[in-house]
């Protein structure tokens, strides 16, 4: 009888990855992955708890981090690097959906800041913190979390979350494309609809929401933060060794459809 048990990627031994939002959802599931293919993981949040219990599960460290603040962002990844060595890995992932962001004649300015801030700001001062350790090495991956919103109009607005990941895409496609002679890659990971806490309190405990948007998911199903993580790993593995300052789509097949299935 064979062993049906997957094998275990191990594709990232030795190296160092930064995780913000790591607390919860694509964050968490991503830290445990990256943990299993061999990386030392810092986890950055700015909840403590979750980001202690992540650090934990993924037996790295925990850095509690504001990722709006610059000067903690830049303690983030110079403690990333004293304790372990190196900075190869960014996956810069924090951000928020509130439901003050809704459409644009609806959505203050200051709903608009918050997310700004939140969603691109953090990632421009990760970014820059990350790059310095990167250049030196002579390699490094960075993955910043954009969305399939990035490159799809939606009737349900939420002006400044779409907003920003258009330019979390942008910077990406522009960083990806600075740094690459110098052996840095820099993606941005655009996914569908995910079944974290954030997505079931904006619309899965709604059905009729929930089903608003099934319906144009080919496959019928929002995501698992597992997906996500497989993609991010990838990315930041040698796998990709060719796949720079793209948008990495990992969305069910929602940007290419037309007419879903029944």
């Amino acid at each position: 009888m064979t062993d049906q048990t997957p094998a275990v990627c191990r594709r990232l031994v030795g190296r160092t990855a930064v995780v913000t939002g790591a607390g919860s959802g694509i964050g968490l599931a991503t830290a445990r992955r990256l943990a299993s293919e061999g990386a030392h993981v810092v986890c950055a949040d700015i909840d403590e708890s979750a980001g202690k219990a992540a650090a934990a599960e993924a037996g790295g460290l925990f850095v509690k981090v504001d990722v709006t603040d610059p000067a903690e962002v830049e303690a983030l990844f110079k403690t990333a690097y004293d304790t372990y060595g190196s900075v190869d890995i960014a996956f810069n992932n924090a951000g928020i959906s509130p439901p003050d962001d809704d459409s644009i004649l609806t959505t203050g300015l200051e709903a608009w800041k918050r997310v700004q801030e939140v969603n691109l700001t953090s990632v421009y001062l990760c970014c820059k913190a990350a790059l310095p350790y990167m250049q030196r090495q002579g390699r490094g991956s960075i993955i910043n979390t954009a969305s399939f919103v990035a490159v799809m109009g939606a009737a349900t607005s939420q002006i400044s979350y779409t907003a920003s990941k258009g330019g979390v895409l942008a910077m990406s496609r522009e960083l990806g494309v600075q740094f690459a002679r110098e052996g840095i890659r820099v993606n941005a990971l655009c996914p569908g609809p995910v079944n974290t806490p954030l997505l079931k309190e904006l619309f899965a405990k709604d059905p009729e929401r929930a089903a608003r948007r099934l319906v144009h998911v080919p496959v019928g199903r929002f995501a698992e933060p597992e997906e996500i993580a497989a993609a991010v790993a990838f990315l930041a593995s040698d796998d990709s060794s060719f796949v720079n300052a793209a948008e990495f789509l990992v969305d069910g097949g929602i940007a290419g459809a037309y007419v879903t299935p029944l």
